[in-house]
């Protein structure tokens, strides 16, 4: 990994330009209280500026760029030269302009090895903003104090990084940091850099692409071992996973399929907006990860109890029952006139009492719970009258040790300075309901990485599409189950019907999708194959035994995307899969655990496990079979771009293939 702590931890700046970002960018240094030297280079010179960067008393730790890109390569092979730390590149027009400018990639090319060893940041970034050690390598406002400790945030988007820093949620910031287009160094390398500082208590990724997959991989193994959680706002779609293709799975895994399941895979939580991504960053700052999605609420008012039920009972959050020792401590407390339940309201008779207000509140904590909020909303103008509730969180948490939130139900009512306060004191403040319910979620939801590095894939594209018996048979190889059948001419259908046990299927070959063009006829005898062959009008059929009892259809599919690896899908299968739309994502090569895991959040889990006394599945048989499939994609990566299995047919004692896709490149 590059050194990046003189860039990010400097003891001098320069700052090479003119114009109104160069001078934002000393007044930024100066106005945050860096007390180092900040150098200011310009060939037209003036007071204090140098006009050359050779002229420099020394190699500085941190640079500023901020001229055209041109210029901006011969300034970065300047500070190489000289054995500078590092440097932001401001200037925009290199690889993110490559379909307006055909030379955009060349000279991105040309920047990485100006710099050659030294780390720099961009191009098309604004730098970043350290808030420990009162460093701003930045062009503009920003709305960072210095902190002790807090959370580190990094973007691809300077927009968003200044917006991010405006926040009035109490978050305690330590660092923002824009990566731009990312020509040198990257986003998991800047957040692997980050781990080392112990006063950075979790990171929050803003992802537009993740670009090296193992760069990923070792930052979530690392960050789970040093003990510091990573969430992430995951933005962007795929396109090569848009442009696919043949099969059922592409159109179910959808583009962004790959993306979450590559978080998964690491670990790392996801958020869908800024809002929650900044409440499970405070939550994560305050109290860490969360040991389950069990939680408890208190509130004096019915309809907030209410109103937070409905809204917990959407996402994958428990609000279990009052365990008795909870409801004798809850009872002692708040007497007979309050009904004991979670979410508790506990009505308003002991409010303003802090003593009370911190028993009852203590007493809805522990026995399993992993957080317990009070729901609470301060008033914009006079707060006199709700200190008691801010006493009452802090004195619960001191008492307890348990993990507690107070949240607001609407946003702006949670104002700052009881935020700090509540901070200060352990307790997290959350600003918003239903924004405060889907960070908790996000917080419940960190796990291990996976060990396995997912599989890459190979760039070869796919140019054939293997017919439904070769399929089928190069699956065999690898241990899936198929029906005994034959492919033959159509006329010689009846005759090699003979050989095989009834009902029968025929099903025209060369057609990637028969059901769409009538090319399937089921539960025949015999003596029916050689008429539905002329029927069907293909030159050549496939005929199978058919499989009795299922009690399930199941897809498996695997498609190639070039930007996370190779999307193992599962769902409902036959013909209304795509309609049903039941499917799971996990990547390849994927464990048989969390295989078996990801089969029981189908909506289709309950056919399975046997539903109203029917028989149940065979899982064992289940997960060959999905083995099979995964053994054929890790023996062909190079070369495979789809492979399909829809239906799985799945009975109490097999799990039989009845159809069967592989699109793959041509071999040499």
């Amino acid at each position: 990994m590059r050194d990046l702590s003189r860039l990010f931890r400097p003891r001098h700046i320069a700052v090479i330009g003119g114009g109104d970002w160069a001078a934002a960018v000393i007044r930024q240094a100066q106005r945050f209280g860096f007390d180092g030297p900040v150098w200011h280079v310009h060939p037209r010179g003036g007071d204090g500026v140098f006009t050359q960067i050779e002229q420099l008393p020394d190699a500085p730790d941190a640079a500023f760029i901020g001229i055209n890109r041109h210029a901006t390569v011969e300034a970065v092979q300047a500070l190489s030269d000289l054995g500078a730390g590092g440097a932001v590149c401001f200037a925009s027009g290199f690889s993110e302009a490559r379909a307006e400018d055909a030379g955009a990639g060349a000279l991105q090319a040309g920047l990485v090895a100006a710099a050659a060893d030294m780390p720099i940041l961009g191009p098309n970034c604004y730098g970043f903003v350290n808030a420990l050690d009162r460093v701003a390598v930045w062009p503009d406002q920003h709305g960072l104090t210095p902190v002790t400790r807090g959370v580190a945030i990094l973007t691809q988007s300077s927009n968003i990084a200044i917006n991010l820093t405006m926040q009035r949620r109490a978050l305690p910031i330590a660092c923002i940091i824009t990566c731009g287009n990312m020509a040198q160094v990257t986003q998991a390398e800047i957040a692997t850099a980050l781990l080392d500082d112990p006063r950075i208590t979790a990171i929050g990724l803003h992802v537009e692409g993740f670009g090296d997959l193992r760069a990923w991989e070792r930052l979530a193994a690392r960050a789970h071992a040093r003990g510091i959680p990573l969430v992430a706002i995951k933005v962007g779609a795929s396109e090569p996973a848009r442009a696919a293709t043949v099969s059922h799975t592409a159109a179910l895994a959808g583009s962004d399929a790959g993306a979450q399941a590559f978080l998964d895979r690491l670990g790392i939580p996801r958020l869908q907006d800024l809002s929650a991504f900044l409440e499970c960053l405070k939550l994560l700052h305050c109290v860490g990860p969360l040991t389950s999605n069990r939680i408890g609420s208190i509130s004096c008012s019915g309809g907030e109890a209410s109103l937070l039920a409905d809204l917990a009972a959407g996402r994958d959050l428990c609000l279990p029952p009052l365990s008795a020792t909870q409801r004798s401590a809850l009872a002692a407390v708040l007497g007979p006139m309050v009904a004991l339940a979670n979410p508790l309201d506990y009505h308003t008779y002991i409010w303003r009492d802090a003593g009370a207000m911190t028993r009852a509140w203590a007493a809805l904590t522990g026995d399993g719970l992993a957080l317990t909020l009070s729901v609470v909303d301060y008033p914009t103008t006079d707060r006199a009258d709700w200190s008691c509730a801010t006493q009452a969180a802090i004195g619960a948490r001191a008492r307890t040790g348990a993990p507690f939130a107070v949240v607001s139900s609407l946003p702006e009512l949670m104002p700052v300075d009881p935020a700090e306060d509540l901070i200060a004191g352990g307790v997290v403040p959350m600003a918003g309901l239903d924004t405060a319910l889907a960070a908790i979620e996000a917080a419940a939801r960190h796990r291990p990485p996976d060990p396995a590095p997912v599989l890459l894939p190979g760039p070869v594209e796919a140019t054939r599409t293997l017919s439904e018996a070769r399929a089928k048979a190069a699956l065999a190889a690898c241990g899936l189950a198929v029906p005994r059948g034959t492919t033959c001419d159509a006329a010689a259908a009846g005759a090699a019907a003979l050989s095989l046990a009834e009902p029968l299927a025929v099903k025209g070959a060369g057609l990637a999708h028969k059901t769409e063009h009538g090319a399937v006829r089921l539960g025949l005898a015999r003596t029916e194959v050689a008429e539905a062959a002329r029927m069907i009008g293909t030159d050549q059929v496939l005929i199978e035994e058919m499989v009795p009892g299922a009690v399930a259809e199941l897809l498996i599919g695997v498609t190639r995307d070039p930007a996370h690896g190779f999307v193992l899908t599962l769902g409902a299968g036959g013909v209304l899969a795509e309609l049903l739309a039941d499917t799971v994502s996990l990547l390849v090569p994927a464990a048989p655990a969390r295989i078996e895991a990801a089969l029981r959040k189908l909506k289709l889990a309950p056919l399975l496990a046997g539903y109203r006394g029917k028989p149940a599945a065979d899982m064992t048989a289940i997960l060959d079979a999905v083995r099979a499939v995964q053994a054929y994609v890790l023996a062909n990566a190079e070369t495979v771009a789809e492979v399909e299995i829809n239906p799985l047919l799945c009975t109490p004692d097999r799990a039989v293939a009845a159809d069967a896709l592989i699109r793959k490149a041509k071999e040499p």
